[in-house]
């Protein structure tokens, strides 16, 4: 169920664009800023606010790779995959990472701290390989620099 200050949030959004399939990505965007992921009773309730069907809101939902539809971590982990990161190390650093935290790409730890996901493009071309670790950057990624960056979340 949508709280009082989800429904507003959105309300105060639909005034900002001419049509309110328009308001969809960052009615989304709220209800994930609050819960951590969109369920289906989200999408439904954000549907009812919107004035669509639950299907058109869902179209975009599934749309957008930063739109979570399950359940993630306390910590989205965003590994870059483009071609610059993969000839500066992807791969490697793909293994280590999937290694350090037990899981496989597309999963989440067993105690909910990190979700792994690969990206296909961070915008940090000149600082391969690149992640992004909740709304932090960054590059020029080893093995010893994602052991210091993990450090400041455990």
């Amino acid at each position: 169920m949508l709280t009082e200050p989800e429904r507003r949030e959105i309300a105060e959004l639909i005034g900002q664009y001419e049509t309110t399939r328009a308001v969809i990505p960052e009615a989304l965007q709220v209800v994930q800023r609050q819960r951590g992921w969109v369920s289906d009773d989200a999408i439904t309730e954000v549907a009812g606010v919107l004035e669509l069907t639950p299907d058109e809101v869902d179209s975009i939902a599934t749309f957008y790779n930063l739109i979570f539809r399950r359940p993630v971590g306390r910590h989205m982990l965003l590994v870059c995959n483009s071609v610059s990161c993969w000839i500066m190390g992807y791969p490697s650093l793909r293994d280590y990472l999937t290694a350090k935290l037990g899981i496989a790409l597309g999963e989440t730890t067993a105690d909910g701290r990190f979700t792994l996901l690969p990206t296909v493009c961070l915008g940090a071309c000149d600082h391969a390989p690149a992640m992004l670790l909740d709304d932090e950057l960054y590059g020029d990624l080893t093995p010893e620099k994602i052991d210091e960056i993990l450090a400041q979340y455990l």
